[in-house]
């Protein structure tokens, strides 16, 4: 089984000071003004939004979508073009993150085939979205990650596919050769709104947080020119949403430590590894009542699967049977490494050695 982040009348929070327009924002020169205003206490949970509208982590999170480049968004404005508008609006945009009054733009939709056939649907943050996106990121993930289960490795820090794979490969040595191997259906697009927003509650106190946050999950997508209205997901193309599917999917794993389970996720990937197949029968379907009952998510019955490890594959790799349970890659990643090697050398002229 993977990726990859995204107000409405039930919404019951104020809506202090909208300044209207979204403001556009940027660099280090532009963000001269309140550079030495004192930052407040990462522990002061309730006052984080001044942690992100600190001058020094918008210019940070700047730098980070820079270099990490990417698509516009539906203004059109490019990462080279943005900086033209930024430099007059980057105090009004400090302004409207310390009111809560800061309103996302919609995601632009761009449709991704997938290798093994079907559509991954990717939603397109303005610019100025990514850069705030990122700046709650940064913001964010040190008070959340420490949170998270050692047995979530995606998207994390110090954590990697690699770890997964050798924690999976520890379990079957000790004997369990057993894999519920779970595919969540549409993941990104499923997740509850409401539940999201309530773990990010038990965390989270600075209202104006969460009231930004329930704002990039509700901006809506354009499609063919019309605005579609975004009720449930957190849609993969912004840099808030890998914390976002973490947390969601953080009530799985610590369910899974409460019954003693053995696992590794790597975002919306999940293997449990158990001893027999009648307990890794039991783990599924009491799992897929969890996830489908309490989560409000889908599990796709036709892909997941109760098997032996070395019939399914994780991120990329699967394993030998016996003891040792060595590593191979995945017969299918396999030939899809061969099939892009031969693309990108069919084109390379032979050289005629005399």
């Amino acid at each position: 089984m993977t990726t990859r982040g995204q107000p409405d009348a039930d919404k019951a929070s104020p809506e202090p000071g909208d300044s209207g327009e979204a403001a556009k924002y940027l660099p280090r020169e532009v963000l001269s003004i309140g550079a030495n205003e004192r930052k407040e206490s990462p522990g002061q949970n309730d006052r984080l939004m001044e942690e992100v509208a600190n001058p020094a982590n918008l210019n940070t999170a700047w730098k980070r979508v820079r270099e990490n480049g990417g698509a516009p968004g539906i203004d059109g404005i490019t990462i080279a073009a943005f900086l033209k508008h930024a430099k007059p609006r980057s105090e009004a945009l400090r302004r409207q993150l310390l009111e809560g009054s800061y309103r996302p733009s919609p995601l632009r939709r761009v449709v991704i085939p997938k290798p093994s056939g079907g559509e991954r649907l990717l939603g397109v943050p303005t610019v100025q979205d990514r850069v705030v996106q990122q700046a709650f990121l940064q913001v964010l993930q040190p008070i959340l990650d420490p949170t998270f289960s050692e047995h979530s490795y995606g998207f994390r820090p110090n954590k990697s596919a690699h770890q997964a794979v050798a924690a999976a490969q520890a379990y079957l040595q000790q004997g369990y050769g057993w894999v519920v191997d779970f595919d969540l259906e549409a993941f990104f697009d499923r997740v509850n709104h409401d539940r999201l927003m309530s773990r990010l509650g038990e965390r989270i106190a600075d209202k104006r947080v969460r009231w930004i946050i329930r704002g990039f999950l509700q901006a809506g997508v354009m499609e063919n020119a019309q605005l579609k209205a975004t009720t449930e997901g957190t849609p993969q193309g912004g840099p808030l949403s890998p914390l976002l599917a973490n947390l969601v999917l953080d009530e799985l794993d610590k369910e899974m430590e409460r019954r003693g389970l053995r696992f590794v996720r790597y975002a919306d990937d999940c293997n449990v590894y158990l001893r027999s197949e009648r307990a890794a029968a039991n783990a599924f379907e009491n799992l897929t009542g969890f996830i489908e009952g309490k989560l409000k998510l889908k599990v796709n019955r036709a892909k997941s699967a109760v098997a032996r490890p070395w019939e399914r594959k994780l991120l990329g790799f699967s394993f030998m049977p016996g003891k040792n349970a060595k590593r191979r890659i995945a017969p299918k990643a396999l030939a899809k490494a061969k099939e892009r090697i031969r693309e990108l050398t069919k084109s390379v002229p032979r050289h005629v050695v005399c």
